[in-house]
C-alpha cells in the first residue's frame, strides 16, 4: 500500500537534500524560512515529482542562493533535463547562462528600448556578438582592483556586536567598519538576515530613539554612537497609489513645477507652482483627479483601470497644458523617459544631477511619471538608493553634529542584486561606492561574487544552514576571505572567482 507513497516521499525529500535543505525540520514554520529556502521548497513541490516529458518554466530560481547552493540547484535542473524534460529559465545569473544549452537575449535596452530578440544561441556564440550586452558581459566580465579600495585595520572605527544569539545565531561576535562597504554572506539559512536586520538594524534603530536601550538579540553593541541615522533600503514599493512616481519620490518634481511657474505664460495667467501639481485641485484633470487613469467597476469581476478620456492620461486640464517650457507642456515632461529628461534639463543642475544618477544606475528607460505600483522591486530599491545619493550630494544626509563631529548614515541593503542583469550590477556598485564616498556606511546581505569582490569587509556565516550554521566562519577583506577557503564555502568560491578575473 505504501509503495507509491514512499516513492514520492523519497523523491521530494531527496530533492530538498540535494539543493542544500537537509537541515530543515519538516515541521518548520513557513514564516521563519529565508527567501532562498522558501524558493527551493516551492521548486521541490513542482520538480520533485520525478515526471518526464514536462516543460518547466522557472522565473529566476537562483534568487537568494549562495554559489554553493546555486551549483546544487543547477545540477538538479540538469538531471531533470537528462530525464527528458524541457526547462525554460528566466535568469540573470552568469553561471546559469553559461551552463544553458540555448540562450535567448532580449534587449538591446530596457523599457521602450527593449522588447526585441538581440541574439540567440549558446553562451559561447553570444560572446562573439557585440550587439548583445549579455554576450559582452560574458566575454569581458567586470574587473576588480587588486588593491583594497578602503583598507580596514584594527583601529578603524567600527560597530561591534557581541554575543548575538537570535534564532540560530550562536553567540556571534561581528564587526562592521564605519565608512566602509561590508557584505554579510553565507549559505542559505546560515543567519545572514538575522544578524544584519534583526540584530544590527533593529538595535541601531532602538538606540537612535533611546541611547540607553538594552541590546536586543545580543549581549552588547559598541560603536553605535557614531551612527546618527539608519535606513533599510529594501525592495518594497516606493508608493502604493498611481499618484506616486519616480519624479515625486526622488524629489525633483517640485523644481520642475517651479520652472513652469516661472515661464512668462504662467506669470501672465497668474499660475503658481501648485498649478502644475497633479495632486492638488486647480491645474489637474478633475475627471481622474490627476491620476491619468480612471477605475471602472466591473460586476462580479475585478475593477479595471482605463486611460482618462478627458485628459488622455496627461493628468492636467487644457489650460494648464497650454503653458510650455522649452516647447513642452507639463504632461509631455511627465511622459519623458529619464534619458530624454537628462538632455532636456542639462542647464538645471539640481534636476539634471538627480536624473543623471537615475540614468547611471540603469533606470534611464523609466518615465518620470510612471506609476509607482508598476515598478519592480529592483527598480524601487535603486530609486531609493538614488534618492539617498542625491541627498548626500546636497549635504542633507549626514550633517555634522555638535562641535563638528562627523555624523554617519548606515544603510542596510537586503540582496540588492536580485533581478539585476550583470551590466546593472556594475552600475549598482558604482552608486553604492558613491554613497560611501559621501561619508556613509553600507552593509549588504549578498551572495553575488562581484559584489563581494568590491567589498571592503566580508562577514561569512555558516558553515551550513539552520542548526549547522549561525557562526562566523571567516571575516575580513575579500583577499583574506579567499585565503580562508579551507573552511569557508564562500572563501572557496571567491578564491576561484578572483583567480578567473585575475584579481
Amino acid at each position: 500500500i505504501a509503495h507509491d507513497v514512499l516513492a514520492e516521499l523519497f523523491s521530494r525529500t531527496e530533492f530538498l537534500r540535494s539543493v542544500g535543505l537537509g537541515y530543515l525540520a519538516l515541521d518548520r514554520s513557513a514564516p521563519t524560512l529565508s527567501g532562498g529556502e522558501a524558493q527551493r521548497i516551492r521548486l521541490a513541490a513542482q520538480l520533485g515529482s520525478n515526471l518526464r516529458g514536462v516543460c518547466y518554466v522557472l522565473d529566476e530560481p537562483t534568487i537568494g542562493l549562495h554559489p554553493r547552493d546555486n551549483d546544487a540547484l543547477l545540477e538538479t535542473l540538469e538531471a531533470l533535463r537528462a530525464k527528458g524534460n524541457t526547462l525554460i529559465v528566466v535568469e540573470h545569473d552568469e553561471e546559469t547562462i553559461r551552463r544553458a544549452d540555448h540562450v535567448i537575449d532580449l534587449g538591446p535596452g530596457a523599457g521602450r528600448q527593449g522588447g526585441r530578440v538581440v541574439a540567440r544561441g549558446t553562451a559561447a556564440e553570444l560572446m562573439g556578438l557585440q550587439e548583445s550586452i549579455t554576450g559582452r558581459c560574458l566575454a569581458q566580465p567586470m574587473r576588480h582592483a587588486r588593491a583594497q579600495r578602503r583598507p580596514v585595520g584594527p583601529r578603524t572605527p567600527a560597530i561591534e556586536i557581541e554575543g548575538a544569539n537570535r534564532h540560530n545565531l550562536r553567540q556571534v561576535d561581528a564587526r562592521f567598519p564605519i565608512g566602509r562597504f561590508s557584505v554579510v554572506t553565507g549559505v542559505s539559512g546560515s543567519g545572514k538576515s538575522t544578524l544584519a536586520r534583526e540584530v544590527l538594524l533593529e538595535n541601531l534603530r532602538r538606540l537612535g530613539v533611546n541611547p540607553d536601550a538594552a541590546p536586543l538579540g545580543c549581549t552588547r553593541i559598541r560603536g553605535a554612537q557614531a551612527i546618527t541615522r539608519v535606513l533599510e533600503v529594501d525592495q518594497t514599493p516606493i508608493g502604493r497609489t498611481p499618484r506616486s512616481c519616480p519624479a515625486t519620490y526622488v524629489g525633483f518634481w517640485d523644481a520642475i513645477r517651479k520652472l513652469f511657474a516661472e515661464t512668462s505664460e504662467a506669470r501672465m495667467r497668474g499660475h503658481s507652482a501648485s498649478r502644475f501639481s497633479f495632486n492638488t485641485a486647480g491645474g489637474r484633470c478633475e475627471r481622474c483627479e490627476g491620476q491619468g487613469l480612471q477605475r471602472v467597476e466591473m460586476n462580479f469581476l475585478p475593477d479595471v483601470q482605463v486611460v482618462c478620456d478627458a485628459c488622455g492620461g496627461r493628468r492636467f486640464n487644457e489650460e494648464t497644458l497650454q503653458v510650455r517650457f522649452k516647447g513642452k507642456n507639463v504632461g509631455e515632461v511627465l511622459a519623458m523617459s529619464v534619458d530624454e529628461a537628462v538632455e532636456f534639463f542639462t542647464a538645471h543642475h539640481g534636476i539634471h544631477h538627480a536624473l543623471e544618477l537615475l540614468a547611471d544606475i540603469g533606470l534611464g528607460y523609466l518615465c518620470l511619471g510612471q506609476s509607482s505600483p508598476t515598478l519592480s522591486g529592483g527598480e524601487s530599491q535603486r530609486i531609493k538608493l538614488v534618492t539617498e545619493l542625491a541627498k548626500a550630494r546636497a549635504g542633507t544626509t549626514a550633517p555634522p553634529g555638535p562641535r563638528g563631529v562627523p555624523r554617519h548614515t548606515l544603510y542596510v541593503l537586503d540582496e540588492p542584486t536580485v533581478g539585476l542583469h550583470m551590466a546593472d550590477v556594475d552600475r549598482l556598485l558604482g552608486v553604492v561606492q558613491r554613497l560611501i564616498d559621501s561619508g556613509n556606511t553600507v552593509v549588504a546581505i549578498e551572495h553575488n561574487l562581484d559584489v563581494m569582490a568590491e567589498a571592503d569587509w566580508i562577514v561569512d556565516l555558516g558553515p551550513e544552514g539552520g542548526a549547522g550554521g549561525g557562526r562566523v566562519v571567516a571575516a575580513g577583506p575579500p583577499d583574506a576571505l579567499a585565503r580562508a577557503s579551507a573552511h569557508s564555502h564562500t572563501g572557496r568560491y571567491l578564491r576561484e572567482f578572483m583567480a578567473e578575473r585575475g584579481v
